[in-house]
């Protein structure tokens, strides 16, 4: 097949027709015919020879030329696409470095090998601007909702046709459990994921996720997608139940009630949309227990207690409303868990109080046998507020004295029997703790107290090496995530009230101490810890 002037402007007519096809740059389609022609002419005329091809944009005319580059008389390597700044003399007025030389070369014949060849060029190329394409089309729209067509399913995984613009996947953990498509259904997904691979981008979908609720609230409300109500959290059961938290920054409407719509119209079509999933709309609060108190709705709860240090938070409700507040299947409050980012404990106000009296008499029991009081002097102190013998010792008097029935000489004395009792046991702590073979570097480092000491004894912790090694969670305990559940890490000195806050500045101060970690660096960790915590 020759290039003659009857075929040169077929040559622009395939470029636009595969362009248009294909969706991609019409030039694309050219440059791959460039280059299919250019390996055809390099077999005719010999692979040493650097040819190239050019293709009029207008005309459709193929230009074949031969490419030698100018280069040092000694950095010669291939004479046939390459010669000495002498040998371009007799081409070039002044040749350089780098100069090249262009020779125009006959128009090949191109057999029918050497044809075909040239056509799984053009098609290689084409597919990878394709590809190209479809990743540049689709990287952007990832975290939104696009329509489509069910094409076929494999293994359960669903190819969704993106009106022809390219093919997606929407995995079968990403479908709403009682879905089922037929090939032509239309269906609207998430985009979760684009990624570039070999066999080209590859669109990922979910219906699954949280933020498809999102996305689709914020089509049907258009106070969201101007920013007046904002959504907060979503916390799904993909399927069966949701929770969605929302904010108004305009005092005159209201979050919930733009969101569920007149006579529930705009929240049914999102129901619809999700195979019936039923959804809790809730007002966001920035204070922490009321917004759990609406997440736990239609429960209702008595008492709300956080531990932020742990990061749990325990709910008190009525003793009618415990299988209301958890839930079928502990659903409600798996919800609820999600949308607060803390770990919920709920106990009825019966259990609670069970508790209380258990912590009341435990602590009374305390002051009994440890300051040798009556049960009455002790049960005082503890309906203070009282909870250890450090709290007694080295509390301001006067709030002793605030006590009714306590004078001077007794607060003096009960505080005196307190301090007693705590270096006696300091005393035995550190005796037991230099028994262990905890060593002296350990004994005098700063913000240990013997109890701790003997402990850390106990655990094989016997030098400030031994110490310097451990890492924060270790000595102050804290909460790792398995399998979906908060499972707790007992810290060797978390019995002694230390925060992962302190136990971080003591490990660091120790490896500073042994020359692990430069200071500098010490406090630009404490910094950066300072920073993530606030935000």
């Amino acid at each position: 097949m020759a290039i003659t002037s009857a075929n040169q402007l077929e040559l622009l007519q395939t470029a636009e027709a595969v362009a248009r096809e294909k969706m991609i740059d019409p030039d694309l389609v050219i440059q791959a015919m460039e280059e299919s022609l250019a390996r055809a002419a390099k077999s005719r005329y010999g692979s040493e020879l650097d040819i190239r091809v050019k293709i009029d944009r207008k005309t459709g005319r193929a230009t074949f030329a031969r490419i030698r580059t100018v280069v040092e008389d000694d950095a010669v390597e291939n004479y046939q696409a390459q010669l000495t700044v002498k040998q371009a003399k007799n081409y070039l007025a002044d040749p350089k470095v780098g100069d090249e030389v262009i020779d125009e070369v006959p128009p090949v014949d191109l057999g029918r090998i050497a044809a075909q060849s040239a056509k799984q060029v053009i098609l290689q190329k084409v597919r990878e601007a394709e590809r190209d394409r479809q990743y540049e089309e689709f990287k952007d729209r990832k975290g939104t909702i696009l329509n489509g067509t069910v094409k076929r399913e494999e293994y359960g995984n669903i190819i969704i046709d993106l009106n022809g613009r390219g093919e997606a996947i929407l995995r079968r953990n990403e479908k709403i459990g009682r879905e089922a498509y037929r090939i032509g259904d239309r269906i609207r997904a998430y985009i979760k994921d684009v990624r570039r691979e070999a066999r080209g981008p590859q669109i990922f979908l979910s219906r699954t996720a949280p933020e498809f609720m999102a996305e689709l609230f914020k089509m049907e409300v258009p106070e969201i997608y101007d920013g007046i109500i904002e959504i907060k959290a979503v916390a799904r059961d993909p399927g069966s139940r949701a929770k969605i938290a929302v904010i108004s920054y305009d005092n005159s409407i209201d979050p919930v009630g733009a969101c569920v719509g007149m006579r529930g119209s705009r929240v049914q079509a999102v129901v619809n949309e999700l195979q019936g999933e039923k959804i809790d709309i809730i007002p966001w609060n920035q204070d922490q227990a009321t917004f759990l108190v609406n997440a736990l709705q239609p429960a209702e709860v008595s008492k709300v207690v956080i531990d932020d240090d742990a990061g749990k938070i325990e709910v008190v409700v009525p003793d009618e409303q415990l299988s209301l507040a958890i839930g079928r299947r502990g659903q409600n409050v798996r919800l609820a868990s999600q949308l607060t980012g803390l770990d919920i404990d709920i106990m009825t106000e019966a259990d609670e109080s069970a508790r209380r009296q258990a912590e009341f008499t435990e602590r009374t029991n305390l002051f009994m046998e440890t300051l040798d009081v009556d049960e009455m002097m002790a049960q005082l102190l503890v309906s203070e507020g009282f909870t250890n013998l450090e709290e007694v010792a080295y509390v301001d008097i006067d709030e002793l004295l605030s006590i009714d029935g306590f004078d001077e000489g007794t607060a003096e004395e009960l505080q005196a029997r307190a301090r007693d009792y705590l270096e006696a046991a300091n005393k035995k702590a550190m005796e037991n703790a230099i028994a262990l073979g905890v060593d002296e570097s350990l004994i005098n480092f700063e913000g240990l107290t013997p109890q701790m000491l003997e402990a850390l004894g106990k655990d094989g912790i016997k030098t400030l090496e031994d110490f310097a090694t451990c890492a924060d969670w270790e000595l102050a305990g804290g909460w790792t995530t398995v399998n979906g559940q908060r499972v707790k890490d007992e810290g060797l000195l978390e019995k002694f009230d230390m925060s992962l806050e302190e136990a971080q500045n003591l490990v660091m101060t120790a490896r500073v101490m042994l020359g692990w970690v430069d200071p500098t660096e010490a406090e630009d960790a404490a910094e950066g810890e300072d920073e993530e915590a606030e935000a």
